[in-house]
């Protein structure tokens, strides 16, 4: 379970949350636990999974009154699944379903996720389609920025949260979830550290910082090709 700490707003948001839905299972609801907790942003947006014994439509009707109620208080529709079926479709969601797994405050319920582990060789093939369809993105939409500085810049800040979010997933990949992505980053795929940075700043909102963007949008490109041959090949670093 993550460190993550909910302010007690958010805690009494969720906790709402989780007597609606013990309104609408009864007995059948086992567990609300939040996740996605790593946004900073004040306020967030807050996610919930609930895992049910049951899911039918009928219980579905009988949320849509409370779903106002949630937009109001910024919780997002919950994501309800049946506890079996959150379990049979790990190897679907490896990333998605591993970071709620390994990062999540538990709301009502007791830890449901007991022994639930991703198979590596599942994240590993997730971490890959990312990885490639990043690379794709970079550089179809270098060209459609027609090589405008602003545009491109632009570009590199747009792709900056995927581009963590991918590092993230290949830290938890290579078991080394340190402090510093930057440097597990470096470590594990060769890339450098700089574009790292520069990448990360500028979607913090610090593009026009940026001295050249195409530069470092040919670095960055450079940096996603190299991380995707690692994934690809990450069975034989294994």
């Amino acid at each position: 379970m993550d460190s993550v700490r909910l302010s007690e707003d958010e805690r009494a948001a969720l906790s709402s949350l989780a007597s609606d839905l013990g309104r609408v299972f009864g007995p059948r609801l086992g567990s609300v636990v939040a996740y996605g907790l790593e946004t900073p942003a004040t306020p967030r947006l807050l996610h919930a999974l609930a895992l049910v014994d049951r899911l039918a439509f009928a219980d579905l009707v009988k949320c849509l009154p409370y779903a106002a109620g949630w937009q109001r208080r910024s919780l997002a529709v919950p994501l309800i699944l049946e506890l079996e079926e959150f379990l049979r479709t790990l190897d679907v969601f490896p990333l998605e379903y591993g970071d709620i797994i390994a990062h999540h405050v538990v709301i009502t319920g007791s830890n449901p996720f007991g022994a639930a582990r991703v198979a590596q060789s599942d994240t590993r093939r997730a971490c890959e389609l990312s990885a490639k369809s990043h690379l794709i993105h970079l550089r179809e939409g270098f060209l459609e920025t027609g090589g405008q500085s602003d545009a491109v810049a632009r570009l590199i800040a747009a792709s900056a949260p995927a581009f963590v979010t991918l590092l993230r997933n290949i830290a938890r990949l290579t078991n080394d979830d340190g402090p510093d992505l930057t440097t597990t980053a470096q470590r594990h795929t060769g890339i450098p550290a700089d574009v790292v940075r520069e990448v990360i700043s500028a979607g913090t909102g610090t593009r026009s910082a940026i001295a050249d963007p195409t530069a470092l949008l040919s670095r960055y490109i450079a940096a996603s090709e190299q991380i995707w041959e690692y994934v690809d090949t990450w069975r034989t670093h294994a």
